[in-house]
Parts: structure tokens; sequence; C-alpha cells
């Protein structure tokens, strides 16, 4: 049978450009799983965990703008996917969760492995369904997509009893049409316009949305035309090239006081794709609450960000990559000397910030002489994926990412993201470099995962630090409890002979010599291929009176 409720909503998937889905199996949805088969568009990516077929399906999903599918089974499955759920709500990517279900005779009778998912996912989720007639699958997957997408993107959880999947139904295709992309009235946008000519020191916060296809273009030219230098928000490196001489630097968790400092002097501020959240704010205190005291512009395309937290003088939702590009003039106009310098002395503070460290090491190699040598040697087109912890430190503070270069970091600090996001950017670009930097923490919650690079071949270099710690905690624990180690060290397996039994060569870095010639040989290889780094924890830990 090719025309049951499961297609139907394959059906709606596949119409809307959803060409892969990350799952681990389960029996609660193996009415999906057969209409699978009938579907060779979509191209089924086996997981090891369900975290990491979530995580697989949130980088999939920040790659391409279209909703990341990950398909679990109820109860434990949902359980294993929550920090997905969780990720893509802080990272603001779309993600559909695809949750088998008991049968509908036995809901809320606390049946085998039955959770409420309107209870467990509702304050994380931008909607969650649980569909109890067969009709309405193919219905609940085009709302999915339309609201995994729109505004602020986000996660959708829905719910799909077993008992539900393989009725006849109607087959409808439904495509879903864009919204058109709103602007403000010609009287705002002449007023903006004004604000950009009379400002003598204003400061653009670029945020995630740039991250659209034409969007980080249309950031350039704007900064490029009117000379406004560009911070960029919490971990998007990648939005602005940092070889340009406008960048500014990251509102990030390892702003200097001399940039911030810097950044206060501003007086006018163009928020644009960013929300402004916690971490980009410094904790709130730039620009300051409620009102700042420079002039905002606060331009995000969902009207529950805009005046969130502060109040602007220009509230705007609509899309910023459209904003950029209407207020971006045809002949740039001439930049005020004072602007101007303005610009060299963010960029000179910056590169002071951004100067590679020259630390010496006992005990092990300080492990942002790796990540330098990765910034030199890396493709102009290369990704980084990065997992969360102290390692990846150098690679936001340090690396230059070039026009071209993408990083995938998850901005909710979520541990075990690095290797399945390698593994998800590696299919969706395979004739580019996917370099995969990841601590000995993170690495052992998902690194089961990187078996599909064996599967299919795909060219990722796997660079794990290892300091025998949770080194991020333990940093703070030494400076809350000096000297008063607990639960952060770590006993690691033979990581070589890991990668060895995964049939992916694996090389151990135990000297700075080493490390440029290891590095080249890795980028130059055709399939997968894994570095152990012994990284030195007394290089990252707090010096302590």
């Amino acid at each position: 049978m090719k025309n049951t409720s499961a297609h139907a909503l394959l059906n709606v998937f596949h119409a809307n450009g959803i060409d892969r889905v990350f799952l681990v199996p389960g029996e609660s949805y193996l009415g999906v799983l057969d209409a699978l088969l009938d579907f060779p568009q979509i191209d089924t990516v086996v997981c090891r965990h369900e975290g990491g077929a979530g995580y697989m399906a949130v980088a999939d999903g920040r790659l391409t703008g279209r909703p990341g599918v990950a398909m679990v089974s109820r109860g434990p499955g949902a359980s294993n996917a929550a920090i997905a759920v969780h990720t893509a709500q802080q990272d603001g990517v779309p993600l559909i969760l695809l949750v088998g279900q008991i049968p509908r005779r036995d809901l809320r009778r606390e049946a085998f492995q039955e959770i409420d998912y309107q209870k467990m996912f509702g304050s994380i989720a931008k909607w969650v369904f649980e569909a109890t007639e067969p009709q309405q699958l193919a219905e609940a997957a085009y709302k999915a997509i339309r609201v995994a997408t729109s505004g602020a993107p986000g996660p959708v959880v829905l719910v799909i009893p077993e008992d539900i999947q393989q009725q006849r139904v109607d087959q409808p295709q439904w495509k879903l049409t864009p919204h058109a992309p709103a602007l403000p009235d010609p009287d705002t946008l002449a007023a903006l316009e004004q604000q950009l000519h009379q400002a003598k020191r204003p400061l653009i916060i670029a945020g995630g949305v740039f991250e659209r296809p034409g969007g980080r273009a249309a950031l350039n030219n704007f900064a490029q035309a009117w000379g406004i230098p560009v911070a960029i928000s919490f971990r998007r490196q990648d939005i602005f090239p940092q070889t340009n001489p406008l960048y500014a630097g990251e509102l990030g968790l390892a702003t200097s006081p001399a940039q911030l400092e810097a950044f206060q002097e501003s007086d006018l501020i163009l928020a644009l794709g960013t929300r402004l959240g916690d971490v980009t704010t410094q904790g709130y205190t730039f620009p300051v609450l409620p009102r700042p005291e420079q002039t905002l512009v606060h331009c995000y395309p969902d009207d529950h960000v805009v005046g969130l937290h502060y109040t602007a003088d220009y509230g705007l939702v609509c899309d910023p990559v459209q904003l950029v590009k209407a207020i971006t003039p045809n002949t740039a106009p001439a930049i005020p000397p004072e602007r101007a310098a303005w610009s060299q002395r963010l960029a000179h503070i910056h590169d002071g910030h951004a100067a590679w460290p020259t630390r010496a090491t006992s005990q092990g190699i300080d492990f942002s002489k790796v990540v330098r040598s990765v910034s030199e040697q890396a493709p102009s087109d290369a990704a980084i994926c990065v997992d969360a912890g102290t390692f990846a430190a150098p690679v936001y503070r340090y690396f230059r990412f070039r026009a071209d270069q993408r990083l995938m970091s998850p901005l909710s600090g979520a541990m075990g993201y690095g290797t399945p996001a390698a593994v998800a950017h590696a299919l969706r670009h395979p004739d580019k470099k996917t370099i995969c930097m990841v601590g000995d923490g993170g690495f052992m919650m998902t690194g089961n995962e990187m078996i599909a690079a064996v599967q299919y071949r795909l060219p990722i270099v796997f660079i794990l630090s290892n300091n025998n710690c949770y080194a991020s905690i333990r940093i703070n624990q030494e400076r809350a409890y000096p000297g008063r180690v607990s639960g952060t060290s770590l006993l690691n397996p033979d990581f070589r002979a890991m990668a060895d039994a995964f049939g992916i060569r694996a090389v151990t870095l135990h000297h700075d010599v080493d490390i440029d010639q290891v590095i080249g040989d890795a980028l130059a290889a055709d399939g997968p291929m894994f570095i152990e780094v012994r990284t030195d924890l007394s290089s990252v830990l707090p010096e302590l009176a």
C-alpha cells in the first residue's frame, strides 16, 4: 500500500524539500519506517542514539533552512532526543521531532513507555501535537513545517500513535508558500537612512538570521556601503568575514573589557537578526535595560522578540536581510572621518584581543596551537564543527573565519553536538572538508556517531582534545573552590584504538613540533581521519594566588 496515513505525512515532507531524516528505529512508528521505503528521495540516516539523531537534525536544519527531521520511539527514545529540542529552541533552528506513541486506546493510562509530550516539551517547543486520527497526519506535517520555519525558527514535536499510521487516506502534496518579506513603510526607511547619515559611532550587532542564502552578502554590502563596524552575536562568527577591516569582534563569553567599553561609546546600535539574548548583551548590560543610552534599531522577523527586553527607537518586525538590502545605497556615501576612525579603533582593539597566545606547556599541547594550525591550513570553504567545552574557546576568540568558511556550534552549550553536526554537514556537503573539534567529555557522549563517516566515507577530520577532565567545569570549580576537585576528572579509553576499531585512520599528537604536519596530512586525506591531541590541563586552569 502506498496510500497510508504515513505516506501522506511523508508526501508533505517531500513536497516541501525535506530530503533527509535521522532516526533510531522503534516499534512505535513501524508504519512510518515502512512508508519510508517508498520514498527513495528521502535519505534515511540510521543513528546509534537518539541524542545523536537529534543533533544531526538540528545541524541539518541550520544548514538548509528547512526543518531537520529526527524520528524516535516513545518514552526512552523521546527522552534521549529532548536535548535536541532544547538545542533547536536555544539556537533558533527549525526542527521536527517525530515521536511514535502508544495506541490511542491506552493514552493517559500510564501505559508502557507513555509520556504526555505536551507537558514534557510544551515550554521549549513552538508546537506540540498528538494526532488521534489518521487523517490528521498530513495536515500536522504541513503545519509543523510552517511553525518550525516562521518567525523565530524552532522545534516542533509531532506525536503519532502506532495504530494510526497505516490507514488509507487521501494523499495531499501541499507545498508551503513562504510569507512575503515585509519592510517598514517609506517614511521609516527614510528616517533610518537619516540616522545612518548622522551617526558618528554606529555599531551593527549581527545575528543568525543572516545565515540564510544571500544574507551574508547583504550584510557585508550594507556594512561596506555605510562604513559601519560589525560585532557578531554569540557564536555567529561565520556571518561576517573576520578578515574584513570592519569586523569588531564577538559579543560572547570572552568579550574583553576594552571591547565592551568601546562599544558603550556607540551612538547608534543596529541590532539586526539577533534576539539580543543574555550572552550577546553581556548579561543585559550592553545595551542597558530597558532603555538603551544609544539610539537602538532592533530588527527581527518575530514580534515576540522585538521589544521582549529592550525598548527600541525603531522596533522592526521584518526580515533583516531585506531591510539591509533596502537601505544599502547604490552609491556609497562619503564616510565621515570620525566614523572611519571609530571603525579603525574597534578593529585595533579586536586585533589585540584576538592575537594568538604563545604559552609554554610542560605536560602536553596547548590546544590553541592546534586551532591555529587548522586556521592557517583549512580550505577556504571548510566547515568547523565544534562541541561544547573549554577546548573550543580558541576557535571563538582567535580563528579568523573567511567569507566561505562555516562555523557549526551549539549556542545552547550542549555537549555531544560536535560529532553528529560534523556528520550532518559532511552528508550535506561531501565535496567540502569538515573539521570536527571535540573534547574528551563531549566525544564520549556521541562519538559513536562517527561510524557514519566510515559508512558514507565522509571527509571529516576529527580532532579530539584529551585532558582527562571536564575542563570547563573544572575551571569554574577552581575559581569557586580552589584545590577541591570533585566530579570533574575523567578516566578515558584509548581513543586512538577506538578510532582504529571504527575503521578510521588515527594518530596521537604529543608534541608541538608535529602539529602542522599531522593537520596537513589530515586535511589532505580523502576519507575520515581521527587525531587525538594530548593537551595540557594546566594551560587552561585559572592562575590562583
